[in-house]
């Protein structure tokens, strides 16, 4: 039986970028599947009682860049805690990492994805920007305005859809969400768990 986990995210997630390729070398360490399904995070907010970040309370957004630079710090990862574009919409980003995988599988994928969270929280770029999209596929290896035509597909949007309704279903409410053998891990923060179940799958 095939090791799996199922690995849902929003590409615009600062925590998501912080545990990314950690969890990606875990995966490959363990011999474990990963099943990326890229999900609206509003969506399943909408459904969990999370808010949008300007909607939080002052002092949960302050915390929140507290924990940002500490963990970059920690991790020894470079990252710019309050982005120049962001927010941003993750929907042209996650539909452009399901296009990937439909055409080139999941570990490009997961590279188009670790690509993505750089470009927003290291490198100050605007992954809500068509352009800025295309050209990280393209310096990912693929043609980047193929690639992005094809993410506008009415069969990306539909699996869009289906990974955020299987979100909902999993009760995520939150990105990064890992499920190993049925049971769910919400945040980088929580990777050893996530390694202890990979051990006993």
């Amino acid at each position: 039986m095939a090791k799996v986990c199922e690995y849902y995210l929003a590409p615009q997630s600062p925590w998501t970028y912080l545990g990314h390729e950690r969890f990606v070398a875990l995966a490959k360490k363990h011999g474990v599947q990963v099943d990326i399904k890229p999900c609206d995070l509003g969506k399943v907010f909408n459904v969990s009682g999370g808010l949008p970040l300007a909607k939080r309370a002052p002092q949960r957004q302050a915390y929140r860049l507290v924990e940002l630079k500490r963990w970059s710090e920690y991790l020894q990862m470079p990252m710019n805690i309050q982005p120049k574009f962001f927010p941003v919409p993750g929907d042209p980003a996650a539909k452009l990492i399901i296009a990937t995988r439909l055409a080139h599988g999941t570990d490009a994928a997961l590279n188009i994805a670790g690509a993505i969270m750089r470009a927003v929280w290291a490198e100050e770029r605007n992954i809500g920007d068509m352009d800025t999209l295309a050209a990280i596929a393209l310096e990912c290896g693929h043609d980047g305005k193929a690639l992005l035509k094809s993410s506008e597909t009415a069969s990306v949007q539909a699996e869009y859809d289906r990974y955020t309704e299987e979100a909902i279903a999993a009760n995520v409410f939150g990105s990064p969400w890992y499920v190993v053998d049925g049971e769910g891990y919400w945040g980088q923060d929580r990777l050893d768990f996530v390694e202890r179940a990979f051990q006993k799958l």
